[in-house]
């Protein structure tokens, strides 16, 4: 079912930033016609000019300009989707005439209270949260008082399906990079100390030390260079080929992809992966929890266990069936739970029915 909407939405993202939350405020500004709300020095500058999105660029600390973008363009809600957005957009609305009502998408974990003045004030000037999981939505009913609380609910974020590409094409992008008949465990997102790509490269490490035949392939733009310049040093036999527009064919490539992140708090890309078919591991905390069933549709590998990766990685190296298994299985649950087009139409509702 579609929902046509009689409101003016306007989507705001101030982050510098290009990764998944980026991403997807820009898919969600296409799917609901509406127009966007970007930083000066935002990555995610050509990909609305690519898709000719209407946009305005502001400073991460304009409010009064934000408010006169909500009063000129007869905005009736602003949704965010960047926590680090909260204070402006609620200026914004204090300033401006129409008092626009205050969604906010929310992708990161809440861990203490907000009963605080400060973010009484925030939180009374915002209408609803949408959480990205069971766990976030919660944590903000656990953090945030009741008095000041706003309307919680809870949208799983989807993914788009991609097509999938012959083996010609696979044996191609595998030359490009100098793959043989390694077995290719990837890694996707920004090159920082947080996403775990130290640890997802000394599992291969071990691995190829116990004469697996074995390669990893680190995905994403850099954020942290002294860091990289690091790992590159430290893993010479391994491939990285910064950030590429064509990441859901790398994964195609790969035997699995593989979340490292301490505590996701959801994991978009897993569920890319297993629309590409590709067999997903996790850390078992946080978002990985709710999207990957252990040992039905992905593995999950605890951090906590010096060896657990590596171990779960040869699993899948030894096991082909499994993999494969684990393959259609995820595919089959991010279609059913974690598709894009279901998740924009629960989002069209919200906005529809609920605000």
């Amino acid at each position: 079912m579609t929902y046509y909407l009689d409101k003016k939405i306007l989507q705001i993202c101030l982050s510098p930033d290009l990764g998944g939350l980026e991403l997807y405020m820009k898919d969600l500004t296409i799917e609901l016609n509406a127009s966007a709300v970007i930083n000066n020095s935002s990555k995610i500058k050509p990909y609305f000019d690519e898709k000719k999105i209407n946009y305005f660029q502001i400073k991460k600390r304009a409010f009064l300009k934000l408010a006169k973008i909500i009063d000129k363009h007869e905005i009736d809600i602003v949704h965010l989707h960047w926590t680090k957005d909260l204070p402006i957009v609620v200026l914004a609305k204090v300033f401006s005439k129409r008092k626009p009502k205050i969604v906010q998408t929310r992708h990161m974990h809440m861990t203490r209270f907000k009963s605080d003045f400060y973010h009484k004030f925030l939180y009374k000037n915002i209408h609803t949260i949408i959480a990205v999981t069971d766990l976030v939505k919660k944590q903000l009913k656990e953090f945030i008082p009741k008095d000041i609380r706003p309307k919680i609910i809870k949208s799983y974020i989807g993914a788009k399906d991609y097509e999938l590409i012959c083996e010609d094409k696979k044996s191609k992008i595998r030359n490009s990079l100098n793959i043989k008949d390694e077995f290719i465990v990837s890694i996707v997102g920004r090159i920082e100390e947080a996403k775990g790509q130290d640890k997802l490269l000394s599992a291969v490490e071990s691995l190829r030390k116990e004469n697996y035949n074995i390669k990893a392939l680190v995905i994403g733009h850099t954020m942290d260079e002294k860091y990289l310049n690091t790992l590159k040093e430290k893993y010479p036999n391994d491939i990285f080929t910064g950030f590429v527009n064509n990441a859901n064919e790398l994964m195609q490539i790969s035997d699995c992809v593989v979340l490292a992140t301490k505590k996701e708090t959801f994991g978009l890309v897993l569920i890319e992966a297993m629309k590409c078919e590709v067999c997903v591991v996790a850390n078992n905390k946080g978002g990985p929890l709710e999207i990957i069933e252990d040992k039905k549709s992905g593995l999950l590998f605890d951090d906590e266990n010096e060896h657990d990766l590596e171990d779960k990685i040869k699993i899948l190296i030894e096991n082909k069936v499994q993999k494969e298994n684990l393959a259609q299985n995820g595919k089959q649950r991010a279609n059913k739970l974690f598709d894009s087009k279901k998740q924009f139409e629960e989002i069209k509702k919200i906005l529809k029915e609920e605000i």
